[in-house]
């Protein structure tokens, strides 16, 4: 078995991939529970890949016949109800743990110098994350999948002269029709997964080649030759990153130590994406809307027409703008000022520990804005309402206008040079 181990090593090196990025991958040795969200959001991504095959064996993507294939997975097909909602519960899941791993990010400065490019990846990821998730949405060919889809694809008709002709293109037709969805299906099953599948390599390997922050936001590793052999980790380590820097003894091999942590934040997890999925797959209509229920019909128009949960915080600024063209400006300044983060925010210390009162509050509030929206933009419109989006969008490009003004001479605490037991 050693020969033959030996063998494949040869001409493929596993082990020497799997001790460089996974077993003996330095950790910093004070990861708290806010670093489980990136394992989760691994978990999760082989859940929606794994049951999408099983789901795409018995859907039919034509306008005639998806709605009702549907309905065949959840009532004929063996386990069909069960792949279908586990699916769909773990699309929210999916952005859930994306959002509070991004948060985490936010709180203890992981996009800054020199993990620009990983923040970057990450936020492609989440572009990336939208595109399939709306397209999936469509797929049931319900009311609110239908008439979803017509709002969303219309946003591309505001751009000045090439709008029209790029929602013609997008829909592949002059209406939403059944070549719009065999287009979103195609690209929901095949290209965009891929895509993702590829940007989540590149996030892991700009990731293992910067190294992990932590929360007290000071590095684990140091030039090479810098430290004494008494202040070098005592475990065995991967040449990859002995031969490269001097990693001081504030790190723990990533396998048994992280791991360990993961399986138990991942068992917690299973115990409440269990209580959802078999108790309330719907979530009182926030995972699965009740009009989806229904068969697409161009000729009924639902009362309400509004995204699912994940993505009402931007069609709360997308609506809070009377001009169209302008509200999908906002709607995408709003993205793309995150993915800008890394050079809005001017600052030299990354965890919030140590950065001045404002920054904290600054950033607690703009959570709480980010909430806020998403409820105006997942509920009725109503006079009030309108006006609470409007604030609620200055608040949120707010945070990044006050980042942008303290962040260069903001009154920090002195950062540690190694972590703090």
């Amino acid at each position: 078995m050693n020969a033959f181990l030996d063998w494949i090593e040869k001409r493929i090196p596993m082990m020497r991939v799997a001790n460089m990025h996974a077993i003996q991958y330095p950790a910093p040795k004070n990861m708290n529970f806010w670093y489980v969200f990136g394992f989760l959001a691994t978990i999760v991504l082989v859940n929606q890949i794994v049951t999408g095959i099983w789901l795409t064996m018995s859907y039919t993507p034509s306008a005639e016949q998806a709605f009702a294939s549907v309905e065949y997975i959840m009532r004929d097909v063996e386990y069909g109800w069960l792949l279908r909602y586990m699916h769909s519960t773990g699309a929210s899941a999916f952005f859930i743990v994306v959002y509070m791993h991004m948060f985490r990010g936010m709180i203890y400065g992981s996009y800054q110098k020199p993990r620009e490019l990983l923040w970057l990846f990450g936020m492609f990821i989440y572009l990336a994350l939208m595109a399939e998730a709306f397209m999936g949405y469509v797929l049931p060919w319900g009311q609110m999948s239908y008439w979803g889809a017509q709002v969303i694809v219309s946003l591309f008709g505001a751009i000045p002269v090439i709008g029209e002709d790029l929602v013609v293109w997008i829909q592949g037709d002059y209406v939403i029709s059944g070549a719009t969805l065999n287009r979103f299906f195609a690209l929901h099953v095949i290209a965009l997964p891929l895509v993702i599948v590829i940007l989540v390599f590149l996030h892991i390997v700009a990731l293992h080649e910067v190294g992990s922050n932590n929360p007290d936001g000071v590095e684990v590793k140091r030039p090479k030759g810098s430290l004494s052999e008494e202040e070098k980790t005592k475990f065995k380590m991967h040449e990859y990153y002995t031969n490269k820097y001097d990693i001081v003894d504030d790190v723990v091999p990533f396998f048994p130590h992280i791991v360990l942590k993961d399986l138990v934040a991942f068992t917690i997890f299973l115990f409440g994406f269990c209580y959802v999925l078999f108790f309330a797959p719907e979530m009182g209509g926030k995972f699965l809307e009740h009009p989806n229920f229904e068969i697409a019909n161009p000729l009924k128009t639902p009362e309400h027409i509004f995204p699912v949960w994940y993505f009402t915080p931007f069609y709360a600024i997308l609506k809070a703008v009377p001009e169209k063209l302008f509200g999908v400006i906002a709607m995408f300044a709003a993205i793309i000022a995150l993915a800008l983060l890394p050079w809005i925010d001017r600052g030299k210390v990354r965890s919030w520990r140590y950065r001045a009162g404002i920054h904290k509050w600054n950033l607690i509030v703009f959570a709480i804005v980010f909430i806020f929206l998403g409820y105006l933009g997942g509920t009725p419109q109503e006079n009030w309402k309108i006006v609470a989006s409007q604030i609620a969008t200055l608040m949120y490009f707010g945070f990044f206008g006050l980042l942008w003004m303290y962040s260069k001479n903001e009154n920090t605490k002195p950062v540690p040079e190694r972590i703090t037991k």
